[in-house]
């Protein structure tokens, strides 16, 4: 125990000595360098280049081609007794050729809608694994503000029973109070200091999370500055209707499968379109060495028209699978937005129930710090007893560390309101 809290009391040491990391700094780090997020971020890049494949379809197809042949014997023709050649035996070729669909049912055009939604679907999954990471390192930024609140209240225990202890032995010198009451004083001092040590390695373990979310080695030194007591007394949401009604319309978890579901609808499309003919134009220059021809280049116009028949039905069983994902997707949706709004209640009703046990707290530390005054004074003029001086003091730190947790409590149901409303976090704490 003395090594962990040595360990602990020179981590604390080094902290105090660090640069302060306020909560809007430390979520740009997390938004900016964290895994999940460049992970998202790739699949953009990569659904983007899909975008771009898409649109090419849409452009016109321009293709040339160049080449020098040698022939073992010169091309000829026979006509009766004579033969006449009709091409060289090496000759330079090349062509240029341009075709574009003029006419394809929305073919082409709905598999680059389609691409585009899937773009959106991942620019909103980035977004998403901005605001997880974002609300993991809120909670994580919020409980080592809550530990080192409670290292203080201890500390502040410890250093009242130490007067106390002190007090307590010069009045066993003056022969006031028996040996039992000096003892019962060391007895709790002990006990605070094995707490206090206790604390300190809590908060030493929540630096280190806090550490690991923002990629920095676990024993780095971080000191991390309170959020201020004003967003306490803003409710994030009017009412839990209001609640339900934002989230639906925020979060990206929804917004995605609404991507996504328009993204099948544009490949149904652009699948159904494989029913019908597709109206085409062709242009192109062709140029063939040959001093035996009369013209040797060649300019042609092609407006052209191509159906598929018969593909063995995959054509049909490709709508099949699309309307199946289409079904599945949207029973998925409806589950998710129920997930939602219950994790909006849960959020809405946990940020209720703190705010609440925050008023029933505000005024127990003033009036456990009086406790202990009054119960200080007696001691001393021997009308008290060191019980007395001891419960109050226990008292006062009960009292403090309930109106920590209780204002921490508050400040993380909150963020989990706007979390789970779909709240942009750095936009809310910045």
């Amino acid at each position: 125990m003395i090594l962990i809290g040595l360990w602990a009391s020179l981590i604390t040491a080094a902290d105090a000595a660090a640069d302060v990391l306020t909560l809007s700094d430390g979520l740009k780090i997390v938004a900016e360098k964290g895994r999940s997020i460049k992970i998202s971020r790739s699949d953009e890049q990569i659904a983007e280049a899909d975008t771009r494949i898409a649109r090419s379809r849409l452009l016109p197809a321009v293709q040339t081609s160049g080449g020098w042949s040698a022939l073992s014997h010169e091309p000829a023709a026979r006509f009766g007794h004579q033969v006449v050649p009709t091409a060289e035996s090496t000759f330079f070729t090349y062509s240029l050729n341009v075709q574009q669909t003029l006419f394809d049912f929305r073919g082409n055009a709905s598999r680059y809608d389609a691409s585009k939604s899937f773009l959106s679907a991942a620019m909103l999954e980035t977004r998403r694994s901005a605001n997880l990471a974002a609300i993991e390192f809120v909670l994580v930024y919020l409980d080592l503000l809550e530990k080192e609140k409670t290292v203080v209240v201890l500390e502040n225990e410890k250093a009242a029973l130490e007067a106390h202890r002190k007090n307590a032995n010069s009045l066993y010198q003056e022969g006031v109070i028996t040996k039992n009451d000096l003892l019962q004083a060391e007895v709790k001092l002990s006990d605070a200091e094995q707490r206090l040590l206790t604390a300190r390695t809590y908060r030493t373990l929540q630096a280190s999370r806090l550490n690991s979310l923002l990629l920095l080695p676990l024993n780095a030194p971080v000191r991390v500055e309170d959020v201020g007591d004003n967003r306490a007394d803003v409710p994030p949401v009017a009412s839990l209707d209001a609640a339900w009604e934002l989230a639906e319309q925020e979060r990206a978890e929804l917004l995605i499968a609404d991507e996504m579901l328009k993204a099948l609808g544009f490949e149904e499309t652009a699948k159904r379109s494989e029913y019908f003919p597709k109206l085409f134009v062709r242009g192109g220059y062709d140029f063939t060495e040959n001093r035996y021809m009369v013209h040797e280049g060649n300019w042609s116009v092609t407006l052209g028209l191509n159906l598929n028949i018969f593909n063995g039905g995959e054509t049909a069983a490709a709508l099949k699978k699309i309307n199946h994902q289409k079904e599945k997707l949207f029973e998925q949706r409806e589950k998710l937005r129920d997930d939602i709004r219950l994790e909006v209640e849960q959020a809405v009703l946990q940020s209720l129930t703190a705010r609440e046990r925050l008023n029933v707290t505000k005024d127990a530390v003033k009036q456990a710090e009086e406790n202990l005054r009054i119960n200080r004074v007696k001691y001393e003029e021997g009308i008290g007893t060191g019980t007395d001086v001891v419960d109050a003091v226990a008292l006062l730190s009960v009292a403090g560390t309930n109106q920590y947790k209780a204002l921490y409590d508050l400040r993380k149901a909150e963020a989990a309101v706007y979390y789970a409303t779909g709240k942009d976090l750095l936009e809310v704490y910045r």
